[in-house]
């Protein structure tokens, strides 16, 4: 689930608080960015429960209607129908999801139940529900597709539930545009018939991008004056002292993987720090960052300054 660009935009944002006058000394950050990289999975559990979540409020809802307890809703058939979705039961049941579920004390949706509510009547009310409605005896590959569809058209577009995982946790809406595509995945590739077609990512076998992502924040933070020189005399027609504090960071880092890890090519680091910009920075930074390091890699490479080696670094 994560990847060495998302790792990047955690550094990034943590030398950029560091550079504006965040106290943390430099173990409470590198502390910092460990827990926001786990927090990556604790948010993938989070919205997977939404499914189940929402599964049990339609079999509460097919159960209050079969009694007497209360006038039947308007949507009294429509109740039965999410209930008998293979794929809501299927995620609703996963034995694997609710031991994480359970160790993390993870009752989101009992609390927040409210959204629940809100989400479910606008999916019985969506041209996605009513179309679906109409199949009837939806096969395996159908209900998963609802689903999905679901998903990408009223669960993850929510503007209510983006705010409320804001709320939760400001780190997560850098996290939710990566959480969206890899569930997303997750359920076009289900086979109902087995457990294990769901994935949940080992933690432990990323420790080799996290020890990447906490390297380049150390080597950036006690490399800060010798960093500050390669920008000097570098930046045509601009002091340093007048380039934009998230732009200087960013080239800052490349600079840090050019010279620091040998495995990594120039051109990846170059691609992957222009992206970034695009995304964070200014409109035109993305121009300047481009001139800036192109600069830098030519020169480096005149005067052998970066060791690289390894396969694809041609």
């Amino acid at each position: 689930m994560l990847t060495r660009r998302h790792i990047r935009i955690k550094v990034m944002q943590s030398v950029y608080a560091i550079s504006n006058g965040n106290q943390n000394s430099l173990s409470e950050e590198v502390k910092f960015i460990q827990k926001s990289l786990n927090g990556v999975f604790d948010l993938y559990i989070i919205k997977l429960s939404f499914f189940k979540a929402l599964h049990e409020h339609a079999i509460n809802q097919h159960q209050i209607n079969r009694t007497q307890i209360r006038t039947k809703d308007s949507y009294g058939q429509k109740h039965q129908i999410i209930v008998k979705n293979k794929c809501l039961l299927y995620l609703s049941q996963h034995q694997k999801l609710a031991q994480f579920k359970a160790a993390k004390k993870m009752n989101h949706w009992e609390l927040e139940f409210d959204y629940v509510k809100k989400i479910y009547t606008s999916l019985l009310e969506s041209e996605i529900f009513e179309e679906y409605s109409k199949l009837i005896e939806p096969s395996d590959d159908e209900q998963i597709r609802f689903v999905v569809s679901m998903f990408k058209n009223i669960v993850a577009p929510d503007d209510s539930l983006y705010h409320y995982f804001e709320d939760l946790n400001i780190t997560w809406i850098d996290d939710l545009p990566v959480v969206n595509t890899y569930l997303l995945k997750q359920l076009k590739r289900l086979n109902l018939e087995t457990e294990t077609s769901i994935h949940f990512p080992d933690f432990n076998k990323n420790k080799e991008d996290v020890a990447f992502g906490i390297e380049l924040f150390e080597k950036a933070i006690a490399k800060e004056d010798e960093l500050q020189e390669e920008l000097e005399g570098k930046t045509p027609n601009w002091d340093s002292d007048r380039i934009a504090n998230l732009d200087a960071i960013l080239i800052k880092l490349a600079i840090v993987e050019l010279f620091y890890f040998p495995e990594i090519p120039p051109k990846v680091t170059l691609n992957e720090y222009l992206e970034i910009a695009k995304e964070y920075s200014t409109p035109k930074s993305n121009l300047f960052i481009n001139g800036v390091l192109d600069s830098l890699v030519k020169e480096y490479e005149k005067t052998n300054r970066m060791n690289k080696q390894g396969r694809g670094l041609l």
